[in-house]
């Protein structure tokens, strides 16, 4: 933080929208800290934060972006237990609940970087992307960076308690994936996938 200062939490936060196993709720407290000593400005590492995470956002947005729906579709068919239906269910349920999706998901550890790909897949107009992104982005961050700059030396508490809420997230994440595989491999049928009319379409 001291080497490369606000624009160096920036790209540690595009960075970490990349590679999820970097620890924003690390860099971001950390960032706060650094501001409290005096070594960066508060609303630099404000600023930069939040600009790390639109640009980390963006660049997982083309790529589903140009993955599409066919190409995702294709990859769906080859999967065991996922059908056409299921891409076909979630791709309404996102176009029903995408702003908010993108919004809150800007707020949850590990959705925090994969919610940017079916908003790419499904075009989602950019400047709503955009906004919603900086906003769910700069509300995350700001919180974070506040609580580290508050906390002063005492900035890692700030870690303990995002840690438990990761492992939450992530316990959820796993006992829903458990359960659909489950439900997909004892239901009569399961493995069977039927035919998509719109399988050679793309909705970009």
């Amino acid at each position: 933080m001291e080497a490369m200062g606000a624009p160096g939490a920036g790209l540690a936060i595009a960075l970490e929208n990349l590679f999820p196993p970097l620890p924003s709720e690390v860099i971001l407290p950390l960032a706060g800290f650094t501001a409290s000593r005096g070594e960066m400005e508060l609303w630099a590492a404000l600023l930069w934060t939040t600009i790390g995470s639109v640009v980390g956002a963006m660049a997982l947005y083309w790529v589903g972006a140009l993955l599409g729906r066919d190409r995702l579709i294709a990859i769906a068919a080859k999967l065991p237990l996922v059908k056409i239906s299921d891409i076909e269910k979630t791709e309404a349920w996102f176009a029903k609940h995408g702003n908010k999706a993108v919004f809150f998901g800007r707020m949850i550890p590990i959705f925090r970087s994969l919610i940017s790909v079916p908003a790419g897949v499904e075009r989602m107009p950019q400047r709503t992307f955009l906004l919603l992104t900086t906003l769910g982005s700069a509300i995350w961050n700001t919180i974070f960076v506040l609580a580290g700059y508050h906390l002063g030396e005492n900035w890692e508490e700030v870690t303990d308690f995002v840690s438990v809420y990761s492992k939450g997230v992530l316990v959820l994440v796993v006992l829903g994936l458990i359960g659909f595989l489950i439900f997909r491999a004892t239901r009569p049928g399961g493995g069977k996938r039927r035919a998509s009319s719109g399988q050679g379409s793309d909705n970009g």
